[in-house]
């Protein structure tokens, strides 16, 4: 009997073969595990996106839901106030241009590089992405310097939940609290001595005098700091892995950086970290001969959709070339990721500075230990090891399947 738990451990290390039979045999499927409809297929994933009215994201868009962010945040939100709170972030993201933030973003890379040089293994989410994707964060919003290494600490535990019960634990819930508090306290002083910075923007931001509540800034900023480290972090770490582990596409984008947006778009769709997000049906829908009620909880499985053969020839495979237009990697329609730009920015910069100093690796262990999250996928840790230390460290030669995604 075939069932589908986006809890299990089992799915955390490699949900490909699951979705392929889900795509193929349950293209619409119960999950009582998840107490949702699963969507597997990416026509239906992007049909559902585009009809918001009846896949409503307002009782919230994560598979396990946290309190106080739903129909206060813009992916917990439909329009038109979904469209009212986005207009308003956009407006204050469009105040900080990209090409000011680019020096930044670079120097940044430089200098958390920098710490790897001279080192033969090394941990790349712990020593690199991680330290990386929280600076740039402070950069964007304008968080006080010196507190990077505990908001980063509280990130890593908001998008995670109880490896056992895999539901939020004590510790995730106090995170999400911690975090609230902390923005509070930021939002509190650039209100009242404003600065070149997002939180300052958003606090600000006002559109024929129309401006976010504080309940909503406080969400909103909260979010952005959960989505701008988790999602961008665990990005960076699929990207490094599929790179590491299929050596002539990193060769290739070593030797010609140009690629490296095509590396960036192939592995958003090869092995995205937003694997599965969360709807509630506004009305009774028939798909694939299933009837899905009116309240009940729709998954839509991301990672499934970006591996469809029906969407993607060959969707298992890591194609440097593909340029997969349409991918479901930063979501879609009135949902779709408004960090995508500054996302794609700074993987790339991240990227091509990280190449610099590291051109040749791979990774040092056969197995990884995965992220216990319903929604997002990442490795814990990924140990990585350049090649010309290969015999010096004990490194594996090259182990990974190129069309596992493991």
């Amino acid at each position: 009997m075939f069932r589908f738990d986006p809890y299990s451990p089992a799915i955390d290390a490699d949900p490909f073969p699951a979705y392929r039979r889900l795509r193929d045999d349950f293209p619409c499927f119960w999950s009582d595990e998840a107490n949702a409809w699963v969507l597997s297929r990416f026509a239906d994933i992007v049909a559902a996106l585009n009809d918001w009215r009846t896949y409503s994201s307002a009782k919230g868009n994560l598979m396990t839901e946290v309190r106080n962010r739903a129909g206060a945040t813009i992916g917990t939100t439909d329009p038109p106030r979904h469209d009212r709170l986005r207009g308003l972030v956009q407006y204050a993201f469009m105040k900080r241009n990209l090409d000011s933030l680019t020096p930044a973003i670079r120097d940044i890379a430089r200098d958390v590089v920098g710490t790897l040089k001279g080192r033969a293994r090394f941990d790349f989410i712990a020593d690199f992405s991680s330290k990386f994707t929280v600076r740039v964060l402070f950069a964007t919003l304008g968080l006080p310097i010196g507190d990077e290494a505990a908001v980063r600490e509280k990130i890593m535990l908001m998008v995670q939940s109880n490896a056992t019960t895999r539901a939020k634990g004590p510790e995730h819930i106090a995170a999400f609290a911690w975090m609230e508090d902390y923005a509070a306290k930021v939002i509190a002083e650039r209100r009242a001595r404003p600065q070149n910075d997002l939180i300052s923007e958003l606090s600000l931001a006002e559109i024929h005098g129309d401006r976010l509540d504080e309940r909503e800034v406080l969400q909103t900023t909260t979010t952005l700091v959960m989505g701008g480290v988790g999602s961008l972090n665990g990005f960076l770490a699929m990207l490094a892995l599929n790179l590491a582990d299929i050596p002539e596409a990193r060769e290739a984008v070593v030797a010609n950086p140009d690629l490296l947006p095509d590396a960036i778009e192939e592995s958003l769709r090869y092995n995205t970290s937003a694997q599965r997000f969360r709807r509630c049906l506004t009305k009774d829908v028939e798909l694939h001969g299933q009837w899905m009620r009116e309240g009940d909880f729709v998954c839509l499985a991301f990672g499934s959709g970006n591996r469809d053969d029906r969407q993607y020839p060959d969707a298992d495979a890591y194609q440097l070339a593909r340029k997969p237009r349409g991918h479901l990697g930063f979501g879609g329609s009135v949902h779709a990721c408004l960090g995508a730009s500054i996302a794609r920015l700074s993987s790339k910069i991240a990227m091509e500075e990280f190449h610099k100093a590291m051109p040749r690796y791979e990774r040092a262990e056969t197995s990884l230990s995965w992220m216990p999250s319903s929604t997002f996928r990442s490795p814990l840790r990924l140990e990585l090891t350049t090649i010309k230390d290969r015999r010096k460290h004990g490194v594996a030669s090259q182990r990974q399947s190129r069309v596992s995604g493991k």
